[in-house]
């Protein structure tokens, strides 16, 4: 039985007349954990929500806040078909992270990794969507969360499109634009992205965008890859694309879990918790939600 089909789920409208969809009993989900560990960069916490906990950002060219109140998560401009076809995968709530939990642990009794996974329980791997997820770990490189969220917003108001919400959500949220097509970046130039201050990022993106949009780059086919390392191969064909940027791609555009991106966050924990040397593969098919909880424990700690 699909585990999305186990979610204790139920649809409404508000006073409003916003679609939402509620989850209740949702173990393992903590939704401040999960945007603010370094794998997204669209979705902001909104303040003076009535809820415990709420952030709001756009995906999969939708705008959406999510809030959580215990183990009640409360999905704001979700509609049920909305909910099962685009958010349940997008926020991981159809993958098994008990299963996963206990693969990760089987293979490694380090102290350190215990603790960071017991820390880091709410977190899941988010499905992003490909061409964004590329883009914006290119964006990502020698940058801050906050400039990056900033370039990432730029880029969106600037070439993609208008998102249409509620009401309701548009008093809060304001203008939303979804993350622009490669097509509209092509169109653009180069040159505009150097105007949006993206600097030595803006022949990197053009050429991503130019390469996905003449099918030089399918993005099918990278997800098709047979294993990681051929889809990180074909993904570092882009300049400015290297191993980092292809695994972070990977992990949280792909649904590739092995994957196991090393920045200089990461490269600290391996040399602190882990003796040399170190092999991401001997954490197994999900090594990149290992990862996860490392990074989200190390900087906790800072």
């Amino acid at each position: 039985m699909p585990i999305n089909s186990l979610l204790d789920t139920e649809f409404g409208v508000t006073e409003k007349g916003t679609h939402f969809t509620r989850i209740k009993k949702l173990e393992y989900f903590d939704v401040s954990a999960v945007f603010d560990c370094g794998q997204a960069f669209r979705f902001l916490p909104i303040e003076n929500t009535a809820h415990a906990v709420e952030y709001g950002g756009a995906a999969f060219g939708k705008y959406i806040s999510v809030a959580q109140d215990g183990d009640t998560l409360t999905i704001y401009g979700a509609d049920e078909e909305d909910f099962n076809n685009i958010w349940v995968p997008y926020l991981g709530l159809d993958f098994d992270i008990m299963n996963a939990r206990s693969d990760i642990l089987s293979r490694s009794d380090n102290p350190a990794l215990a603790k960071a996974i017991e820390f880091g329980k709410g977190i899941r791997i988010l499905r992003q969507e490909k061409w964004e997820t590329l883009c914006s770990f290119i964006i990502s490189q020698n940058n801050n969360i906050p400039r990056i969220r900033g370039l990432i917003g730029t880029i969106s108001k600037n070439l993609g499109k208008q998102i249409e919400c509620s009401s309701e959500l548009s008093e809060r949220a304001g203008e939303v634009y979804a993350f622009p097509t490669p097509e509209a970046v092509v169109s653009a130039g180069v040159d505009a992205l150097r105007e949006m201050k993206f600097g030595f990022r803006a022949p990197y993106i053009f050429d991503a965008a130019e390469k996905v949009a003449i099918g030089e780059l399918d993005l099918n086919a990278v997800a098709k890859a047979a294993t990681t390392a051929e889809a990180a191969e074909m993904l570092m064909r882009v300049k400015g694309v290297g191993p980092k940027v292809a695994a972070c791609t990977l992990l949280f555009g792909f649904d590739r879990t092995d994957a196991f991106p090393i920045d200089v966050w990461v490269k600290r924990v391996i040399e602190k918790y882990f003796p040399a040397p170190f092999n991401a593969a001997s954490l197994g098919k999900y090594a990149g939600l290992a990862q996860q909880y490392l990074f989200y424990y190390e900087r906790s700690l800072n």
